[in-house]
């Protein structure tokens, strides 16, 4: 990606994976301009569940729209500036709302999708909370949502920071596998929403998902 310009990496899109993916991010060298923070709670928010890990989904295979290459892999988050990335244009209003709870310092996996091997690559922390950017309102943005506004915005974005890659990478295959286990068993990824809510593409985990899928990067392949 060209340096010193915004570099779009998790747009709104369809994916034919596992996780019909419904939001994307964006990389950028931040410019210090107008942003507010996102703390206007949906109606009814106060009565969900709160989370302190999650699930991010991005692309790391090339995929082009309206000319704009929209891949971005961890590769490419560990390659920014201080290895930092805005993930935002994500538009589906549960997953917003997912991205509002998130807190500084919270871990989430970095999720491979859309592509020939989809699965859980890498890891990273949230390093500011949710924020609007209104500079991002540019009718020659690919992600230009002509429907929303500065002052009623569909979308929040969080900045996030590559901490490392996972041992090894962890395929969605492996990871249904367990589920189908579990969900039988009573195992702690029987309600992941990897596959419970797949077409989100910001999910929450519960602490006891997230420490079991970190424990596999250290076993053989099931």
């Amino acid at each position: 990606m060209p340096p010193n310009k915004k570099a779009k990496v998790r747009k709104e899109t369809t994916s034919s994976d596992d996780s019909s993916d419904e939001g994307k991010a964006s990389a950028f060298n931040k410019k210090k301009k107008a942003a507010t923070p996102a703390r206007k709670r949906e109606k009814g928010s106060s009565d969900s569940p709160t989370y302190s890990h999650w699930l991010m989904k991005s692309e790391p295979e090339s995929r082009f729209q309206n000319g704009i290459d929209l891949k971005f892999g961890i590769e490419d988050l560990k390659a920014q500036p201080e290895q930092t990335a805005c993930w935002d244009g994500v538009r589906n209003y549960q997953a917003r709302n997912f991205m509002r709870q998130m807190k500084v310092g919270q871990r989430a996996f970095f999720y491979h999708s859309n592509c020939k091997e989809p699965g859980v690559a890498g890891l990273m922390k949230i390093v500011k909370e949710a924020y609007v950017d209104h500079t991002q309102f540019d009718r020659k943005d690919p992600h230009y949502d002509a429907a929303s506004n500065p002052g009623s915005p569909k979308w929040s974005m969080v900045d996030v920071q590559y901490q490392r890659m996972t041992r090894r990478f962890l395929p969605l295959s492996e990871l249904k596998r367990y589920h189908l286990q579990h969900r039988d068993s009573g195992g702690p990824l029987k309600n992941l929403a990897l596959f419970t809510k797949p077409r989100l593409s910001v999910q929450p985990l519960t602490a006891e998902e997230f420490d079991f899928i970190l424990s596999l990067e250290d076993k053989k392949p099931l």
